[in-house]
């Protein structure tokens, strides 16, 4: 079935129908872009919603993230912030795919049916001009029929008039004829006319509109399935981003599961926990005894014992400890003394650690640029040797500096009441940032190493950390006689001769165990098979290192 054969005569039916149709397009891609808008706007309330509720850096509330429950907190944000950000990626993908894609599209469909409604008026126009031809030699014919059966009637009734002469006769007959002879010719017009006109008629009928009405069907056929896609897609695009959409979710569920009241609680003692003991009872003051007025040894303060609250917060000790008394702010000082025994501790240890990681970072440096100015001598083509003797120069004092506030803390860790063997762990601080080995500078002199107090030891004064990382040597000479594992391979892309001293020689093709990566200075030390190491230039090599 076709609107050509079924709808022939259903002209004004296809037209309104075809423009329904184009409506409803439009109708919903308004639609979808007010459904973009709300997604937009949502998303953007979000943003705003997690960007009021994250705490701004250095305030409080980022202070206390390490408690399982603001933490968690903090991660339902950042969840619902990359949630906001798939709503936004719903309303882009909408845009793109459906309003922009069928707009575009509709605007084509109105192209073609505005062409083929033109093609259907001059068609009707084409007949509609042919017909009044017909209408009108049928009119002619008409009239001159008339015209001759009126002259043939006047000739009879002339040639029996008695009193007509043979010329009028004659005459009338003539008229006649000539009338007939007229008459005749409009009725061969009219048959061509309307021979014209039917075939006209029948290729207007069942050629030329069907054609056009079943280009019309096509046309809104395609209209109707583009539709029905532009439907679809209103909800795969929302279903693709489902899954991201359920990994935020499950983020939320997993913020709330990690948290632990009781880990929070023990933070909270480690953070606060002051280390002092609860007062003591107070002694009973006689004064009818003329004792003077002293406060209980039993109480906070005792000989030999370490600072309390009292003293710390300048209380008089005469009188009692209250817990919800205002206390004042507490000058800050450099040893942390202002802070209560169990938190200076923590924060000494605090600070030494990162001393530590500091120091390692520039002893790494340091042995990176030696490596670099003996590669130097020993071939000049690379590099002057002299370019890089601003940086050991800099390199070296910073690791004094470093060595020496290393010292300062440890003495004051020492005084807290706690040594910071921690600080000697191999993972922190190995023997080579330990050690006081001198670096030279270039006119030859050497850095002597910092005393605790911050300033230069006498040559041949024991170095008062030598004891305390002595009772770590032997472990380390057992360490350091072990062959370092490997911690990735690397295959060589160019041929190396290994000419300078502590490098290897390597082929192209040829894989080696990478032993210490690069530290910036452009060299890795790797090692084959046999055991043989040495420092390869790591820009001739492929490196993979191991997970």
């Amino acid at each position: 079935m076709d609107w050509g054969t079924d709808l022939w005569d259903q002209y004004d039916i296809i037209d309104k129908h075809t423009q329904s149709g184009l409506e409803l397009v439009e109708k919903y891609v308004k639609f979808v872009k007010e459904r973009t808008e709300i997604e937009q706007n949502y998303a953007k309330q979000l943003r705003n919603l997690t960007k009021k509720y994250n705490p701004k850096r250095g305030c409080k509330e980022e202070q206390e993230c390490r408690f399982s429950n603001h933490q968690s907190f903090l991660d339902i944000l950042n969840e619902m912030n990359d949630y906001a950000g798939q709503r936004e990626l719903i309303a882009e993908n909408m845009m793109m795919n459906i309003c922009i894609e069928i707009t575009k599209y509709l605007q084509e469909l109105k192209m073609e049916r505005k062409t083929h409604l033109s093609e259907a008026k001059k068609a009707q126009q084409s007949l509609e001009s042919t017909y009044k031809q017909l209408d009108s030699s049928k009119k002619r014919f008409e009239r001159e029929w008339r015209e001759a059966d009126k002259a043939a009637q006047y000739a009879e009734k002339t040639d029996q008039d008695i009193n007509a002469t043979k010329a009028d006769v004659e005459k009338a007959k003539q008229q006649a004829n000539m009338r007939t002879r007229i008459a005749e010719e409009c009725k061969n017009d009219y048959a061509a006319q309307l021979q014209k006109y039917n075939k006209e008629q029948s290729q207007f009928y069942f050629s030329d509109m069907p054609l056009i009405f079943n280009k019309l069907q096509d046309m809104d056929e395609r209209r109707v399935r583009k539709l029905a896609q532009g439907y679809v897609l209103f909800s795969d695009t929302e279903r693709h981003v489902m899954p991201i959409i359920g990994k935020c979710l499950e983020g939320v569920t997993k913020a709330g599961t990690n948290v632990n009241e009781r880990n929070d609680s023990i933070a909270l003692i480690e953070q606060y926990k002051s280390g002092f003991e609860r007062p003591g009872d107070l002694d009973f003051e006689d004064y009818s005894q003329g004792i003077n007025r002293a406060s209980s040894d039993s109480s906070l303060g005792t000989l030999g014992t370490p600072k309390g609250p009292l003293e710390l917060l300048g209380k008089n000790r005469s009188k009692p400890f209250w817990l919800f008394s205002k206390k004042s702010k507490p000058t800050v000082t450099e040893d942390f003394g202002h802070l209560p025994p169990e938190q200076r501790r923590k924060r000494l240890q605090q600070k030494l650690d990162d001393i530590g990681k500091e120091l390692q970072k520039e002893v790494d440096q340091s042995e990176a640029l030696e490596k670099m100015k003996d590669v130097y001598e020993k071939n000049a083509q690379m590099g002057d040797p002299a370019s890089l003797s601003p940086q050991i120069n800099q390199t070296a004092q910073n690791m004094e500096r470093l060595r020496g506030e290393l010292n300062k803390y440890e003495s004051w860790l020492t005084e807290a009441g706690k040594r910071g063997d921690s600080m000697l762990r191999r993972d922190t601080l190995p023997e080579d940032a330990l050690s006081y080995r001198s670096h030279s500078n270039n006119n030859g002199s050497t850095h002597e190493p910092y005393s605790p107090d911050g300033t230069h030891s006498e040559e041949g004064t024991p170095d008062p950390s030598q004891a305390i990382y002595a009772e770590f040597d032997d472990d380390f000479e057992e360490e350091e006689e072990e062959l370092v594992a490997p911690i990735g391979q690397c295959t060589a892309m160019y041929n190396f001769p290994g000419a300078s001293e502590g490098t290897i020689t390597m082929q192209e093709g040829e894989v080696l165990s990478v032993v210490e990566e690069d530290k910036g200075d452009g060299w890795t030390r790797v090692r084959r098979a046999n055991g043989n190491e040495g420092y390869i230039p790591t820009s001739y090599v492929s490196i993979s290192l191991s997970q």
